[in-house]
């Protein structure tokens, strides 16, 4: 099997090697760029299209959201993690506008960056759980007083516990782990749940979700998928 092809782009030396450290102990990881700022990131993601990127958000030359853009244009089957100490919701919508699929906080242990690493490199996209329930209490502040209405084609039960430990932050193989069902299993149920939703991601299906009424922020609230 071809190994995942990551991209580590922060300024402080320290956190990269730190990176480069844990994701090496992997044996299907390889770790084929270093960035110390976001042109050299926008750079090294042109020249080596890798298959993941973790990026910080405030960078020297050019931050975060703009080094993602960049990437995107030229490698759009590079996957954008975000790795950052910043929970702006500002931050949050603008990188996921610019085509990030994951963001964690720095504060996330080794294992749940490798575990999101490998999420997104399988197309997956992984929200930390505060930066998820900010998103969504975004979502619900915005909506007040705008009933849309269900969609047409209504879920089902199982879809709906999908999408809530979806929400949680969980990956397909968690999902699949809690619920005793397989990997195929799940990923049948949540292209269910997007076509049913008219959404193309993870994210897309848990704010319409939530729109919905299909879950609620008590759902997902931080430090309940512990």
């Amino acid at each position: 099997m071809p190994k995942v092809r990551i991209l580590i782009a922060d300024d402080h030396a320290v956190l990269r090697e730190g990176m480069r450290d844990l994701l090496s102990r992997e044996k299907d990881f390889e770790v084929v760029g270093e960035a110390s700022d976001g042109e050299e990131a926008a750079r090294l993601g042109k020249e080596l299209k890798p298959d993941v990127v973790i990026m910080d958000i405030v960078m020297p030359k050019l931050n975060g959201i703009e080094a993602t853009k960049l990437i995107k244009q030229v490698s759009p089957a590079s996957a954008i993690l975000i790795l950052t100490a910043y929970s702006d919701i500002h931050y949050i919508l603008g990188l996921l506008e610019a085509g990030a699929c994951g963001y964690l906080l720095k504060s996330a242990r080794g294992s749940e960056v490798v575990g999101a690493v490998r999420a997104v490199s399988y197309g997956e996209s992984v929200l930390d759980s505060v930066v998820t329930h900010k998103l969504l209490q975004r979502v619900v502040s915005s909506e007040k007083g705008n009933d849309e209405g269900r969609s047409a084609g209504q879920l089902t039960a199982r879809e709906t516990e999908i999408l809530k430990l979806a929400a949680r932050g969980m990956s397909n193989k968690e999902v699949a782990d809690t619920l005793f069902l397989s990997l195929r299993t799940v990923k049948a149920h949540l292209t269910n749940i997007f076509n049913k939703l008219g959404c193309g991601s993870r994210i897309d299906a848990i704010i319409k979700g939530l729109r919905e009424g299909y879950i609620t922020l008590d759902d997902i609230s931080p430090g309940e998928s512990e």
